[in-house]
């Protein structure tokens, strides 16, 4: 493909993607496939010779979109939303083109400088501490990182190795086995499953606080633990605080924890994955109060605020934190600025080497939108789910499982857990709308999350419609 044919095939790409999007609402939510369906579709061996780009496109609609759930769907109210916006999918488009690997400043000075700069202007739409945020000569920062689950690896290895130097520089005897089998770890017990898989991956113990009736992680509760593994000898070193938790929405109590973390010396994580892209809007900053007490924080704009996937950010109080985990310099990596103190080698603050030019969908999407137009996204996704929460409210078979805060809302049918696990079933089997569950204090709840961005009242309305209209049917089954 030359560049003449670029332009005319990339004119109808973004034809294709714009009637896609435009038409997605009368797609089905959810696909007919069931696994393997994809492999006969297929040769099982690439073309020796070159197939013509129509031949391409017509696989994709003949191969790939019968097995594609469309997230983007104003009928998918599953798991938490993934962004999607024109601007970011342009952004993404220059990425491409551009195609630097951007591990260290020298690499390409201009994807180093604006990740930094767009941390900072998100950092500031937050409120976030001045000690967050780079300015000119900041000790803090930002950092694009591919996932929350990354970004919380990272803060956990940067943790580890903090408080191992520490130990070891005031007991040079202590080896760093013996100190590792010491080490522990905490989260509430609503915390997401990729905290468990860093310390996994880790090498340390993780403990779970039991949250409170409104499942947010108390002061009291972790102070109990920490004392108790402090007296059998342990090492208690970090602590995920979730903000948004991922089955219900809760937010654990940072005023209470967060000071607990400071006097123990032990490394304090927020993870904001979904809720914190609400920060930006006045009425919601309260619920990230505290964030002063954290080393790191972090949370999705690719989930919340019209930045396609990957790109979640980061910040740390003391950058030297992290890349005293992470940093080394091989001769072929080496430049003449790095050691000026003027410039920052990404690749010291993350896991792989090789990154992208991620920042230019958070520079177009800020630019094209402004803070007012994503303000008002948010609190569109929010009046929904409350519209939702009546509606449910209304019915007196439903009952409302946990406080709706933001975009989530947990409920359940009154009954049965099997009641309400048939329930899912009914409504995932029509295929008409898309929800999946969660566990809360052992009842089976279901979720209903205020995901795409072109979903309105109206898909709200007939989305409860529906779902009413099968738990009666259900009921009527369960009473014949």
């Amino acid at each position: 493909m030359n560049a003449s044919e670029f332009r005319k095939r990339g004119k109808e790409m973004v034809d294709y993607v714009a009637d896609y999007l435009e038409g997605i609402e009368k797609r089905q939510v959810y696909p007919d496939v069931e696994p393997g369906y994809l492999r006969p579709l297929i040769p099982a061996t690439a073309p020796q010779e070159p197939e013509s780009f129509e031949a391409i496109m017509a696989d994709v609609e003949r191969v790939i979109m019968p097995g594609v759930t469309h997230w983007h769907s104003p009928n998918f109210f599953a798991y938490f939303p993934t962004a999607s916006s024109y601007p970011a999918m342009l952004a993404d488009m220059l990425c491409g083109a551009i195609g630097c690997i951007g591990f260290s400043w020298a690499a390409s000075p201009a994807c180093t400088e604006l990740e930094t700069v767009m941390m900072d202007w998100l950092g500031k739409m937050l409120q976030l501490p001045e000690a967050f945020l780079a300015g000119s000569a900041g000790e803090g920062g930002g950092v694009i990182q591919g996932s929350a689950s990354e970004a919380t690896l990272v803060a956990l290895l940067a943790a580890r190795t903090k408080i191992m130097r520490q130990l070891q520089e005031a007991s040079p005897e202590l080896t760093q086995a013996a100190i590792m089998e010491k080490l522990v770890a905490y989260s509430s017990d609503q915390a997401h499953s990729s905290v468990e898989r860093a310390g996994l991956i880790g090498g340390v113990k993780l403990r779970t606080i039991p949250s409170d009736s409104k499942f947010a992680m108390r002061g009291s509760a972790l102070q109990e633990v920490l004392e108790r593994d402090k007296a059998a000898g342990l090492i208690p070193f970090f602590v995920v605080a979730t903000l948004g938790t991922t089955p219900c929405c809760s937010f654990d109590n940072l005023l209470e924890v967060g000071p607990i973390c400071n006097q123990e010396n032990i490394w304090l994580h927020i993870d904001a994955a979904y809720a914190g892209s609400a920060f930006i809007c006045p009425e919601f900053r309260h619920l990230l109060n505290g964030v002063e007490f954290a080393d790191s924080f972090n949370f999705n704009p690719h989930k919340w605020l019209l930045v396609n996937f990957d790109c979640s950010a980061m910040w740390v109080k003391n950058r030297t934190s992290l890349t005293g985990a992470f940093k080394l310099d091989p001769v072929y990596l080496k430049h003449s600025h790095q050691d000026s103190g003027l410039i920052t080698d990404y690749r010291h603050w993350q896991l792989p080497l090789g990154r992208r030019f991620r920042s230019l969908k958070m520079w177009f999407v800020f630019r094209m939108y402004g803070v007012k137009e994503l303000q008002a996204y948010i609190r569109k996704h929010v009046q929904l789910s409350h519209e939702f929460e009546v509606l449910v409210q209304q019915d007196p078979h439903f009952e409302i499982c946990a406080e709706v805060i933001l975009g989530l809302v947990c409920f359940r049918l009154k009954g049965s857990n099997q009641l309400n696990e048939a329930l899912l079933e009914k409504i995932n089997n029509a295929k008409k709308i898309h929800l999946v569950p969660c566990h809360l204090r052992g009842k089976f709840v279901l979720r209903f999350a205020i995901c795409s961005r072109t979903v309105e009242s109206a898909h709200v309305q007939h989305a409860w419609k529906h779902i009413r209209e099968l738990a009666m049917q259900l009921l009527q089954e369960e009473r014949e």
